[in-house]
Formats: C-alpha cells, sequence, structure tokens
C-alpha cells in the first residue's frame, strides 16, 4: 500500500466502514435536532411537554436530545414555567454551536 502524507483519515476510512445502522441513527439525530431548532427558533422558549406536542414526539424522546443540544451548547435553559414543574428552553447564541 503506497501511503500519503496527511492521508490517516482517508485509509481509517476505507479499513472501517461504518455499518448502515449507525448512518441511519446520525441522520435520524441530525433530522431531529434540526426539528427542535426550528421550533425554538420560531417559538422562542419552550418546555418538554410543548416540543413534544409539536414536534409529535414523546417526552421522553424529546428529553434525550435536548440533553445532547444542552451539553454541547446549541441550547439553554431559559428559568422555569409558572408552576415550577418544566424548564424552558431556548436556542443559545444564534444555535449554530
Amino acid at each position: 500500500m503506497n501511503i500519503e502524507k496527511g492521508k490517516t483519515i482517508k485509509y481509517i476510512r476505507e479499513k472501517r466502514k461504518a455499518s448502515q445502522e449507525s448512518k441511519d441513527n446520525l441522520k435520524n439525530f441530525t433530522r431531529i435536532k434540526k426539528a427542535i431548532l426550528d421550533a425554538l427558533k420560531e417559538n422562542g422558549e419552550m418546555t418538554i411537554p410543548q416540543l413534544a406536542e409539536k414536534l409529535n414526539m414523546a417526552s421522553y424522546e424529546i428529553v434525550y436530545f435536548l440533553m445532547s443540544l444542552l451539553k454541547y451548547g446549541f441550547i439553554e435553559t431559559a428559568g422555569l414555567d409558572d408552576r415550577d414543574e418544566y424548564y424552558y428552553y431556548k436556542l443559545k447564541g444564534n444555535g449554530q454551536n
């Protein structure tokens, strides 16, 4: 095998192919991430139940994606609702971490 300088990633990709399941999971995550960010951009601050209703998803799924977006700095908390049950979430900066 002829080795080219600076082509390590190319060789790793050739040897280690990502499974179709991994590719599908990444596509699904990206699609849902975009839907959540778009909903927050459109509506400003939203709670988990509001997002679940708007996106027609289960609350536990919304929690998973919100916590990922929170961890990587796409969103931030914006306080509690009137009954102190749910946090409001909003875009952090422009939502483009």
